[in-house]
């Protein structure tokens, strides 16, 4: 909450000429810096993790920008999918054990784990912090959890890296990045349909149940 105010467009556009000169002359502390505090954005759920994303595009380009940006981000999410885990330990037995609506709900999202896992980060609708809190809360598995992480979050990652590696121009016009084009029909459209694919699993499993 504290950090809004250092985390948004204005202060990367602000203080843009200093961090393209540390790159240049310190490219790989520049790139270690970058990933530990992307990452421990992420872990902490702190405000800032799409500017840190148009930043890895802005100081590295959309390659390798696009690659620091899915591991930072990935990374960030499977610590705090650790210490949400760990947090919700009773509340995952309970889950596990109990025969209400919420354990029915949990039983149902374990069973389509994959699907359910490269949903939430295919589609847009579902919050970064809300994708890495209720898998722990199901207690869906770590393995599962990271690999549809890292591979879910790499189209929406290279929407974003490259709008980052287009933010010279926007600066020079003193403007700000539209990030709707997420919303777009030619961005949309591609990440509606690998949701369909990664959806169709569960909706076979469930006509099969049915027939």
């Amino acid at each position: 909450m504290f950090l809004r105010e250092h985390l948004d467009f204005a202060a990367l556009a602000r203080h843009q000429e200093k961090l393209l000169a540390f790159r240049d002359a310190h490219y790989l502390t520049a790139v270690l810096g970058f990933l530990l505090a992307y990452i421990a954005i992420v872990a902490f759920s702190l405000p800032g993790a799409t500017v840190a994303t148009l930043a890895g595009g802005y100081l590295f380009g959309l390659f390798p920008g696009v690659l620091l940006n899915v591991f930072a981000a990935g990374t960030g999410a499977i610590l705090l999918f650790l210490a949400a885990r760990a947090g919700f330990g009773a509340t995952r037995s309970s889950l596990a054990e109990g025969k209400g609506i919420a354990a029915r709900l949990a039983g149902r999202l374990r069973e389509n784990e994959w699907s359910v896992l490269f949903l939430m980060r295919l589609v847009p609708a579902v919050p970064f912090f809300l994708a890495n809190l209720i898998p722990a809360l199901i207690g869906a598995s770590l393995w599962r959890f990271a690999v549809t992480t890292y591979l879910g979050i790499i189209p929406g990652g290279i929407v974003f890296t490259s709008i980052g590696a287009g933010l010279g121009d926007v600066f020079a016009r003193g403007e700000t990045p539209n990030l709707g084009v997420l919303f777009t029909p030619p961005v949309l459209l591609p990440l509606l349909g690998l949701a369909v694919i990664a959806a169709l699993p569960m909706v076979l499993k469930l006509l099969h149940k049915e027939v």
